[in-house]
């Protein structure tokens, strides 16, 4: 047998787990589609985010209230390990609203949750004059916010890049061997074979984003993954001015704003349109006017990872044991517990509660 665990899929989300297997101890390989996969990470907007996730789903907002909480301890052993910068922050993050009804519908949405987990999730409502003592230079038609206290960013990229390097520093090995085209259970082992190479592993976790889709029912599972289309616009370097991130805007550490906010059933194409670029510019501009003035350096799309009800799929093969599909839109937020408590149910311990009920059969219950 060449490793214990095959990781199958790069991204944020197979990266945090191999990082979690090989900090536990395990005999990893990560294999890597290359530069030829869809990749969401490419395109994340870098939120670690709980308000507004799980809205009818509490189990799914206390996974990503736990995230949250576990962000700063993940965040501190990554940095120590790697040396690398997350530029991470977690001060609050904002909501901007630009109607009283759009406010008034985001509080009540977000005090049902609070309702739900018993008291805690933590959130305020401000209007536009409290509003402006947190951000000096919102805009005059942003009529109020809800404000996170466990919301933040951190940049993606350093992310990735100190997962895939706290990986291979713990003893993973990377194989960038191009597309998986079979994986064969064989003699208590699983056969994974690309164009280049077979790998034999004890377990496998599929963690390959829309790749799922394909991978899945050759281990006797269901991803039922389809690309939702985002788009992004980037401008040129300016004076810190946006301390708490939004859905909307972000200043990262070198001064740049990402500017996003586009949900596009656009098939495959991860390609930009004028119209969604310029509505997500007047949006920006809208909540602050100074970014009239700013110019735009590159922009580009890119494709979620979406299942039907937007939720995760956390499973283990019944007809195959050992074999894993893991999926899920909030790689980022929920970095943190993918390298830590979804890593020991993938070690054979008992699932954390909040996973009840993410598996793909929701998606496949007949109606009576």
């Amino acid at each position: 047998m060449d490793t214990e665990y095959l990781v199958i899929g790069g991204g944020v989300v197979g990266t945090a787990i191999a990082y979690g297997l090989a900090r536990a101890g395990e005999r990893t390989v990560l294999l890597d589609e290359g530069d030829i996969a869809f990749r969401a990470a490419r395109g994340n907007f870098g939120l670690v985010w709980v308000q507004g996730k799980g809205a009818g789903t509490p189990r799914y907002a206390r996974w990503s209230l736990t995230a949250s909480k576990a962000w700063p301890q993940f965040a501190r052993d990554l940095t120590e390990l790697t040396g690398v910068d997350l530029e991470l922050s977690q001060i609050g993050g904002l909501h901007m609203c630009l109607s009283d009804d759009e406010l008034a519908a985001r509080a009540a949405m977000l005090e049902a949750l609070r309702q739900a987990l018993g008291g805690d999730y933590p959130f305020e409502v401000l209007d536009h004059n409290a509003l402006r003592e947190l951000s000096p230079l919102i805009g005059p038609e942003v009529v109020g916010a809800t404000f996170g206290t466990l919301d933040g960013h951190v940049s993606p990229l350093r992310l990735l890049r100190a997962l895939l390097q706290g990986f291979e520093q713990l003893g993973g090995t990377l194989h960038a061997d191009g597309k998986v085209e079979r994986i064969e259970r064989k003699g208590g082992a699983f056969h994974v074979s690309t164009s280049r190479q077979q790998i034999v592993a004890g377990r496998v976790i599929l963690a390959a984003g829309l790749g799922n889709r394909e991978l899945a029912p050759m281990v006797g599972l269901s991803a039922p993954v389809t690309p939702n289309r985002g788009q992004i616009l980037v401008s040129e370097r300016v004076q810190p001015f946006l301390r708490h991130p939004s859905l909307y805007v972000r200043q990262t550490g070198e001064g740049s704003l990402t500017l996003g906010d586009s949900k596009e059933d656009a098939g495959y194409d991860d390609g930009t349109t004028l119209e969604q670029l310029s509505r997500i510019a007047h949006r920006a501009v809208r909540c602050f006017p100074l970014l009239a003035q700013v110019n735009i350096v590159r922009t580009w799309g890119s494709l979620r990872v979406m299942t039907p009800d937007g939720l995760p799929i956390y499973e283990q093969s019944r007809t195959q044991p050992g074999a894993f599909v893991v999926t899920c839109h909030s790689g980022i937020t929920l970095a943190s517990l993918h390298a830590s408590e979804l890593v020991q149910w993938l070690r054979g311990g008992e699932p954390p509660a909040e996973m009840s009920g993410f598996t793909a059969e929701r998606f496949h219950v007949q109606a009576h």
